[in-house]
């Protein structure tokens, strides 16, 4: 199963698909490579408790359907927003997508 890759925009998709290409092909170098995913791919950053309910909250749902466009529980939403745990690996990845482009982009 291949790791799904999200894109900043459809145009650096083509770019970093085809430095990927000539990376495998042993064109560019690892640390080019790099440049590439860091320019190409969308950023992801930690989410304080406070910026995931104000997100939660901009796109106007509740903590249960929050979940369920995050694929994880409501008991999960309420704990990263008061503190308690925080959300981790894919989860990040698309409250990041979320952020960037609402929550559509997930649904």
């Amino acid at each position: 199963m291949s790791k799904a890759t999200t894109y900043k925009s459809d145009a650096l998709a083509a770019v970093h698909e085809t430095a990927s290409d000539m990376f495998e092909a042993g064109v560019i170098d690892k640390q080019t490579m790099r440049h590439f995913d860091e320019s190409c791919l969308t950023p992801i950053h930690p989410f304080s408790p406070e910026e995931i309910k104000a997100l939660r909250e901009r796109e106007e749902v509740s903590q249960r359907v929050f979940a369920h466009y995050l694929n994880v529980t409501k008991e999960s939403v309420s704990q990263w927003e008061r503190g308690q745990k925080k959300p981790a690996g894919t989860t990040l990845k698309l409250l990041s997508l979320v952020e960037r482009r609402g929550i559509n982009a997930i649904a």
